[in-house]
């Protein structure tokens, strides 16, 4: 049986959970354009918000996650709030600014390739018993969908939502939310034409797979997952009305953009919603998600010694 879709309810549900741990963070701008700025939420982007939800719902006491940086520091907070241990796996291409944000909030961090990612988290969760937090689980997309519920009860003439794309926990949870109020507002993931995954799959209609190798070329650190959770992927094909992707050009134009006229200063992969609409893919009044302000070091974490390497 095919397990149902977050729903309105779940989604409340989650608000109610993170409320003491993350910011409702309003929505910036006007005139028919507005930011909404996870860039100031905790740990720096919206991924507090699902890893303290799935988190707070677990009798585990060792977390263990796999990410690009932010969703790896996001399950250590929220370890650290309720106090267990956790690991987390990050690629040796991660900004030494996440590298080390994990590090501060006291869990253990393991640095593999990219192409290893998921075999050593799959290979730590056998080895050590702990519980994987994946970034599309449902309770993730049900603590990401408060993005979208927050938006439609601050905007509800909102006519379109822009939403960065990665593993689809973000995107999936944010249409579950806007649909149930809005059916008639538009949810439109994006993502970087070189980490083109979810828009390929949405218009094949079936989930397609990109090689690391290819994602791993996008400056958007944060969305060169090669393909999209399947959780996630049940929602998007039925909730999201489209996936549009953004050339390397426009994210960078978007993050001057979002710095000079809002003094926003975004990472490349919270740009990318904020360059679809400077390149004209949204329709009427529009909502542009910042997912996170934790903007890339110069130094990978490859070439750092302070990291436990798998």
């Amino acid at each position: 049986m095919t397990p149902p879709l977050v729903g309105a309810a779940d989604i409340r549900a989650a608000a109610e959970r993170i409320r003491p741990a993350v910011h409702r963070t309003p929505l910036l701008g006007g005139d028919g354009f507005w930011l909404k700025p996870e860039h100031r939420q905790r740990t720096g982007s919206f991924k507090a918000r699902g890893a303290f939800n799935a988190v707070a719902r677990l009798t585990a006491d060792h977390v263990l996650a796999q990410s690009s940086g932010n969703h790896g520091r996001a399950v250590a907070y929220a370890a650290a709030r309720h106090g267990l241990r956790a690991t987390v796996v990050l690629p040796d291409t991660a900004p030494v600014l996440k590298v080390d944000a994990v590090h501060a909030l006291g869990a253990r961090v393991v640095v593999v390739p990219p192409a290893l990612r998921e075999s050593t988290t799959a290979e730590l969760a056998a080895r050590t018993g702990a519980t994987v937090i994946g970034s599309a689980d449902l309770d993730v997309i049900a603590g990401h969908g408060t993005v979208g519920a927050e938006i439609v009860a601050d905007l509800p003439d909102v006519r379109t939502v822009l939403v960065p794309v990665c593993n689809g926990g973000l995107l999936a949870g944010v249409a579950a939310a806007v649909k149930a109020v809005s059916p008639a507002t538009r949810v439109v993931g994006v993502e970087p034409a070189l980490a083109g995954d979810a828009a390929e799959s949405l218009r094949l209609g079936t989930l397609v797979r990109w090689p690391v190798e290819q994602t791993y070329r996008t400056i958007a650190d944060g969305l060169r997952a090669p393909v999209l959770g399947e959780p996630a992927w049940r929602h998007i094909r039925v909730l999201v009305d489209d996936i549009v992707t953004v050339d390397e050009d426009s994210i960078v134009a978007a993050q001057e953009f979002l710095s000079a006229r809002f003094g926003v200063l975004a990472e490349p992969s919270g740009a990318v919603a904020t360059a679809a609409y400077l390149t004209g893919q949204s329709l009427g009044a529009t909502v542009a998600v910042v997912s996170g302000g934790n903007v890339a070091a110069t130094v990978p974490a490859g070439e750092r010694v302070s990291v436990e390497h798998g």
